[in-house]
């Protein structure tokens, strides 16, 4: 069980530091938009954020996979609900500045992709 607990919080961390360090770096300028009520509309910047989204979900489900081999499945699944209701909260703030499609996007390619992410470590064993 302590081996679980420190798996997902190492993930949950790593997955906010690469986000964190990826829209500092990458997407400063969008968060400045966003940040004084300009909607983010360019479809290039949404799905580049996307991919960030997606690296960071595949670096949680490796680190998670990885802290705990025998509970892989479990550990990535609730750092994945905890990612995804973060995200809710996240997602609801910004709600009026981006596309539903990226909102939605956002969300639902949370869990499966650090489930893919914990496969990549562990095999199949690890996403079922």
């Amino acid at each position: 069980m302590k081996k679980m607990v420190i798996a997902i919080i190492a993930a949950y961390a790593v997955w906010t530091v690469i986000w964190l360090v990826g829209n500092a770096t990458l997407f400063a300028d969008v968060a400045a938009q966003s940040a004084d009520g300009t909607p983010v509309t360019a479809v290039g910047v949404l799905l580049g954020i996307l991919l960030l989204s997606i690296i960071c979900s595949l670096a949680a489900g490796v680190v998670a996979a990885r802290l705990d081999r025998a509970n892989a499945f479990r550990a990535v699944l609730i750092t994945g609900a905890l990612l995804v209701l973060t995200g809710v909260g996240v997602q609801a703030s910004v709600w009026a500045l981006m596309p539903v499609w990226y909102h939605l996007s956002f969300l639902i390619l949370i869990v499966p992709v650090a489930l893919l992410g914990a496969r990549l470590v562990s095999g199949s064993s690890a996403a079922e």
